[in-house]
């Protein structure tokens, strides 16, 4: 199945670019970033802008990450992909990220949520000088399944503390 990201969140405030692969089947239906219930995103950005729970509205949720700087995009703008794994995904066409970059250049920072954001990223636009030109940090994956290194929330809100310098 073709599957398709939603448009960015930015405005002329976003110094910080946060950009996932490309939305779970839960986020697609619910029209929403990081729109399943499970996925640490949320929790993990008030947890570092705010020290409290996310606010349940969506769009309270989009002011408050855009009050605090930060811009949500996708790497990839549609994909084939049959359920939510980024290990799933195939025949990727590119989200226009320098793109943009021109548009809001006083974004500084892209910071990449997983492996395959990063990758398709780098595969896509590393040399592209919009990129090459900001700081790039890739972060775990706020997916709800555990790795390795990542176990659960606690593991992965102790690495993301780094996106805070760049906000």
């Amino acid at each position: 199945m073709i599957v398709f990201s939603f448009p960015p969140v930015i405005d002329e405030r976003s110094k910080l670019l946060i950009l996932g692969s490309m939305p779970g089947v839960a986020s697609l239906r619910a029209h929403q970033y990081y729109g399943h219930p499970r996925n640490h995103f949320w929790p993990i950005l008030y947890a570092l802008f705010a020290g409290r729970e996310p606010d349940p509205d969506y769009e309270r949720r989009l002011a408050f990450a855009l009050d605090h700087g930060i811009a949500l995009w996708d790497s990839i703008a549609a994909c084939e992909r049959e359920g939510s794994l980024d290990a799933g995904i195939k025949d990727v066409v590119p989200n226009d990220i320098p793109g943009l970059l021109r548009r809001y250049p006083q974004v500084r920072a892209v910071v990449c949520n997983g492996n395959k954001s990063y990758a398709e990223l780098t595969k896509h636009h590393g040399a592209a000088p919009e990129i090459a030109s900001r700081i790039v940090v890739k972060m775990p994956s706020t997916s709800p399944v555990p790795t390795a290194r990542f176990r659960g929330f606690r593991d992965k809100l102790e690495a993301w503390r780094a996106i805070t310098d760049l906000a």
